[in-house]
């Protein structure tokens, strides 16, 4: 039996319990023709996943069989040892990758995560208190690189410092503030944006 056809493996399942096409489609709710179009005509292209799933702990065997995509156990991103500064800027020599970690599937899928393109790194200081606090590390999308209409919290860079602000577009270029009254004010220079923080994770306190 082919794992890589799920119409072969269905056909194949179906024979060796003795089942007809017909009566596995009547024991998921459908017309009696339901799995032998799927079997012999490739429609649906793929079984509806109640149905496969319906299907695979009657046979026994992984919905992998029946053609449901094998998901990763996790979601690895590059742990960057960079400090975001949340106060006047850090001084970026230059990016070493510290490891990996992982966060769930499900989360970065709800974030639009891809990977290749996501990075977690250490914010440093309070100018973004206290939305952010110093020690937090921010899951930052660098696929996501222009602030909307309402603006949001980026990584961004101005000259060689690094450093993570509320940025939101103006009629002259980007805006670039701090979330805290009493932080210094945001250095000036050119304005680099190099991802959106789009998680944060925060040891207790």
């Amino acid at each position: 039996m082919s794992v890589s056809d799920p119409r072969a493996a269905l056909a194949g399942l179906a024979t060796d319990r003795g089942d007809s096409l017909a009566a596995l489609s009547a024991m998921l709710g459908r017309n009696a023709a339901y799995l032998q179009q799927f079997v012999r005509r490739g429609t649906p292209r793929v079984l509806a996943e109640r149905d496969r799933r319906v299907l695979a702990a009657y046979f026994g065997v992984a919905e992998t069989v029946l053609g449901a995509v094998e998901r990763p156990s996790a979601f690895r991103l590059p742990r960057i040892d960079i400090a975001a500064s949340a106060g006047p800027g850090a001084l970026v020599d230059g990016e070493i990758v510290l490891g990996t970690d992982m966060i769930d599937p499900a989360l970065a899928r709800r974030l639009g995560l891809r990977e290749g393109q996501a990075a977690i790194i250490r914010v440093r200081g309070d100018s973004m208190a206290p939305g952010l606090l110093d020690g937090d590390h921010i899951v930052v999308d660098t696929a996501d690189r222009r602030p909307g209409a309402r603006g949001g919290v980026f990584v961004v860079r101005i000259d060689a410092a690094m450093m993570v602000k509320r940025v939101v577009p103006g009629a002259d270029g980007l805006m670039v503030s701090s979330d805290n009254p009493a932080a210094a004010a945001v250095p000036a220079g050119a304005v680099d944006v190099v991802g959106r923080v789009v998680w944060q994770m925060r040891e207790p306190r």
